[in-house]
């Protein structure tokens, strides 16, 4: 039986050479969205503006890891939703050891010293025996464990229930547990999906726990950071820094006190770009379960969110 494709994606034209160069069996493609689609392919706000006019859909596989756009209460379900896991992890490792050398290192300041025409010669510092606190220890939290145990760093993990990564040297559960988890950590890093158990989780009192050398990043999602609380952080001197990949609102609007607040890095939600040969790899593979009527892998559970 003949399967028909929809893409809908910003990439349409890259993903659909990719997928037409993979020469998969009984896979047509359709321009259109239409009564004849069964599978959907593309990022989740694309996806939820199709599904109106997709009554046949049987899967979509989206090409980001998050899928919030498909988890409102008043968008359908009646089909199988997948999401993009296990492509992102390395490229999120990659970014977080960009800026946690860069700081240890003295980057910034090493630019600063060289345009002002100023001998800098500070020691510098190195990652090496520090701590490194994950919020969140699914694909892409254990592979910047695996880094930063390359960097002979101590990992403590927040997980629900998981203790299967092997570069975590303590874990640490659920909400209670998150400033004994921000405590003595040098570098805390948030993968959090957005769900409802984990919006604003990291609130004034995580952050306190932090020490004031501290860094924290947001490669998760940004309405796990109450935003408040983090501008008073840094304005207060409480934390050294962060770095923030993902908002709440995105794009950021042009008043948003981010914007001028001190020590904060902003990245535009490009830490992990969905690169055509690893996303449209990952669908190849799940097509292939799908046709032959086999579970596809990163499947959402819709009352849970991921």
């Amino acid at each position: 039986m003949t399967l028909t494709l929809l893409i809908v994606s910003r990439q349409a034209k890259e993903y659909r050479a990719f997928f037409e160069a993979a020469r998969l069996p009984e896979l047509s493609f359709s321009d259109e969205p239409t009564s004849e689609v069964d599978i959907l392919f593309g990022e989740p706000d694309r996806i939820r503006s199709a599904l109106p006019s997709v009554p046949a859909l049987r899967w979509a596989q989206s090409n980001w890891a998050g899928v919030e756009p498909l988890l409102e209460p008043d968008v359908r379900r009646d089909y199988i939703l997948t999401n993009a896991q296990g492509v992102f992890g390395k490229l999120m490792a990659e970014f977080v050891f960009t800026y946690i050398l860069a700081y240890e290192r003295k980057l910034i300041e090493r630019f600063q010293a060289q345009s002002s025409l100023k001998w800098d010669d500070r020691r510098t510092g190195s990652p090496r025996r520090k701590t490194l606190g994950l919020l969140g220890v699914g694909s892409i939290g254990m592979e910047i464990a695996r880094t930063a145990k390359f960097f002979e760093m101590h990992v403590k993990g927040l997980t629900r229930k998981n203790e299967n990564c092997p570069y975590v040297d303590e874990y640490y559960h659920g909400k209670p547990e998150i400033t004994g988890l921000a405590t003595n950590t040098d570098y805390l890093v948030s993968v959090l999906p957005a769900t409802n158990i984990t919006r604003r989780i990291i609130d004034k009192n995580v952050l306190a726990a932090l020490p004031t050398h501290a860094l924290f990043f947001n490669v998760g999602r940004g309405s796990a950071v109450d935003e408040s609380a983090l501008i008073d952080a840094l304005r207060q001197k409480k934390l050294a820094g962060a770095i923030l990949d993902v908002f709440d609102r995105e794009p950021l609007p042009a008043g948003h006190p981010f914007w001028k607040t001190p020590n904060l890095t902003l990245t535009f939600h490009t830490a992990a770009p969905s690169l055509v040969e690893d996303i449209g790899a990952l669908f190849i593979e799940n097509y292939q379960l799908f046709r032959a009527g086999q579970p596809v892998k990163y499947q959402v559970d819709f009352e849970r969110g991921y």
